[in-house]
């Protein structure tokens, strides 16, 4: 690949991760983004030297022991295993939602017995108008309230009513 020059539109993961690989081939390549930083949403600066993540949090995902060798050799990953849950009041409900979450909630034994709970208490929504409809249609009431509505009201600063739809469509539920 001699005299070969490569454009990459993007600085995020993937485009400096290509440009990185393709330079180590000897390959000429330039990278443009719109910000003035490269690593896209997960970007990091100091700020009195403290890290702050300029988009929210960041976190890097495989169960691949040679990707993971590979990427801490271009920078230095903290192990971390992500293991969220929700609270409410005093009680904790495991999340994403899945089996134990509606076990806990409803006492369910299967995803049968959830999935008519959901249907239930989802009040014939065929098609959502807003993040409030989309995450009662998703799983129900119960968890909407719990689980759901305080949270998107304090994380957006508006209430769920007031916000699309799409927003929660990729909240996982797992039977």
């Amino acid at each position: 690949m001699d005299n070969k020059k490569v454009l990459i539109v993007g600085a995020g993961f993937y485009g400096a991760i290509t440009a990185h690989e393709l330079n180590k081939k000897g390959i000429q390549v330039t990278v443009i983004d719109k910000r003035n930083h490269i690593g896209g949403n997960c970007y990091t600066e100091n700020r009195e030297e403290i890290p702050v993540h300029v988009y929210g949090p960041h976190i890097f995902h495989t169960n691949d022991k040679k990707i993971w060798d590979w990427i801490n050799e271009l920078v230095e990953m903290e192990n971390y295993i992500y293991s969220p849950i929700g609270r409410y009041y005093k009680e904790d409900y495991s999340l994403p939602f899945n089996m134990w979450t509606f076990q806990q909630l409803w006492g369910v034994k299967t995803p049968e017995e959830a999935k008519e709970i959901i249907t239930k208490q989802s009040k014939n929504i065929q098609n959502p108008n807003n993040l409030e409809e989309q995450a009662i249609k998703f799983v129900g009431t119960d968890v909407y309230e719990k689980l759901i509505k305080g949270y998107t009201t304090k994380q957006w600063g508006r209430v769920p009513e007031e916000l699309p739809s799409f927003i929660i469509k990729r909240l996982p539920v797992r039977f």
